[in-house]
């Protein structure tokens, strides 16, 4: 399995690369982000990488032993011991077990090294496989809404 790692200056050419390689794969079930993010990438990778050391996210890269990134697993808007899981995995990876892998990963991450309580996520319902992976890790859904203008799944883990 690809080792979870806290993003760094150095995951800059290869996070590119992994976002430029999976687009359009992650466009089918998440919003593009646009032609606007891959131009200004290394501006939002230092805007990333400060944010971090604010405490307010935690940004991390799955890597593989051939130091090639092929997923995300990020932390956002961490206050008041809660923060959003998102994460993404190269099409390349897809159904090997990597994301469900990487999310129990970061559940012990949250509530070990960050001082976690709880983690929520949310996810459209044309996503299935992210749905399997949350329930696999123990989240709970808590409602439905609209994400990005489809209709979407909430859910709730509480960190041990």
């Amino acid at each position: 399995m690809p080792l979870l790692e806290l993003v760094r200056a150095d995951h800059a050419e290869a996070l590119l690369a992994f976002e430029r390689e999976n687009r359009e794969y992650f466009a089918a079930v998440i919003p593009d982000r646009g032609d606007e993010y891959f131009a200004e990438f290394a501006a939002r990778h230092a805007q990333l990488l400060e944010r971090q050391a604010a405490g307010t996210d935690y940004f991390h890269v799955l890597v593989t032993d051939r130091g090639e990134i092929v997923g995300r697993v990020n932390l956002v808007e961490v206050k008041d011991a809660s923060a959003e899981l998102g994460y993404r995995v190269a099409e390349a990876a897809a159904g090997q077990g990597v994301a469900t892998a990487a999310v129990a990963e970061i559940r012990k991450l949250a509530a070990t090294t960050y001082g976690l309580a709880s983690l929520r996520a949310k996810v459209t319902l044309d996503n299935p496989a992210s749905h399997r992976v949350l329930e696999r890790n123990g989240f709970v859904a808590t409602g439905e809404r609209m994400l990005n203008g489809k209709p979407a799944v909430t859910y709730l883990c509480e960190l041990d």
